[in-house]
């Protein structure tokens, strides 16, 4: 479903629901997110989980060879 409305709309989509790691963060960028809401990982986790997350997300984007999030942005929709 989120890659079907990143294609077929033109205005910044905010990916959120379920982002609990850098993992889930990248799958929403794939997906074509332009920004990524975190919610029940700070609720649960405290704010550390922010610095974590981004973190992950950024062990994830070199171990896949992406250099920016804008490389990474929609290739789930391609």
């Amino acid at each position: 479903m989120r890659v079907r409305i990143a294609r077929a709309v033109r205005v910044p989509i905010i990916g959120t629901g379920g982002v609990n790691n850098g993992r889930d963060a990248a799958e929403m960028v794939m997906a074509g997110a332009t920004a990524v809401g975190v919610g029940s990982a700070v609720w649960y986790r405290g704010v550390g989980a922010l610095g974590e997350i981004g973190a992950e997300l950024e062990q994830f984007m070199q171990q896949e060879a992406y250099p920016t999030l804008e490389a990474m942005r929609g290739v789930a929709a391609s």
